[in-house]
């Protein structure tokens, strides 16, 4: 299995500090059965910016380490970039790792809302043929408000990644709820866990998807797991059309 969102290395957010916490994190990962693994770290945030030099050196570090232990994963660079109105010229200028080299960038909206100049970015993205991952909708709070806002992104090109913890309940029961709404009428098409630590930000893969198994929704596990297998061969997503329109009614931005 493929995880698509994690902060697994060391010292650059809010993720682990030291180098001995990133393998702990990653001996947890293979555990959960993950075999391929997204480096994720927080890019142009208001308080953590990892750099793309350092991205590089860390999994290069990593990776010969894992190979010492015996430890099944291969890891992939990425970051998970904060929307901002530079965006497109730090891409252009090789400042902002895309997901494992791909025509894929995961991006994070500000937690309280889904500021104005959104859909532009993912236009000019998609524009360059690269799309844009809306990361975790359902811990936005201007989606939880207006879900419709979320479908509006995605009409403009963007899909969207859900968190394993948000299924699992992990951030509360609205938050769980919602992230089945969104499964459900289709707004959410990639699958990741958003990893911190192994207390607090755990990885909760599995749960996740148990999660989904119980509310019978397999199809749903069926598409996300081949999603994420799509970002890291390069390959285009399976998507299907929004209901909410038609089901809810939801207006547009």
């Amino acid at each position: 299995m493929i995880d698509m969102h994690s902060h697994f290395l060391w010292n650059v957010d809010d993720g682990p500090k030291t180098f001995e916490e990133s393998i702990e994190l990653l001996k947890q990962a293979a555990k959960e059965g993950i075999t391929d693994l997204i480096s994720t770290s927080h890019s142009q945030h208001p308080q953590y910016n990892a750099k793309f030099d350092t991205v590089n050196d860390q999994i290069q570090q990593l990776q010969i380490e894992l190979t010492n232990r015996n430890i099944p994963l291969t890891l992939y660079r990425g970051h998970e970039v904060r929307l901002n109105e530079k965006l497109i010229s730090l891409l252009q200028e090789g400042q902002i790792h895309k997901l494992a080299n791909s025509n894929y960038v995961l991006l994070e909206l500000p937690s309280s809302h889904v500021p104005n100049y959104a859909k532009n970015i993912i236009h000019q993205l998609s524009i360059q043929g690269l799309t844009a991952i809306i990361a975790h909708p359902e811990r936005n709070k201007g989606i939880a408000e207006k879900p419709e806002r979320l479908e509006c992104l995605i009409r403009e090109g963007a899909v969207a990644q859900i968190t394993a913890g948000s299924l699992a309940g992990h951030f509360g029961k609205s938050v769980q709820k919602l992230s089945l709404d969104l499964v459900s009428a289709n707004l959410v098409h990639t699958y990741g866990s958003d990893v911190h630590n192994l207390t607090t930000r755990p990885f909760l893969f599995e749960k996740g998807l148990a999660y989904l198994e119980k509310k019978k929704r397999l199809d749903a596990v069926d598409l996300l797991l081949k999603n994420n297998k799509s970002i890291i061969r390069n390959e285009p997503l399976v998507l299907f059309e929004p209901e909410t329109v038609k089901k809810r009614k939801w207006l547009s931005l």
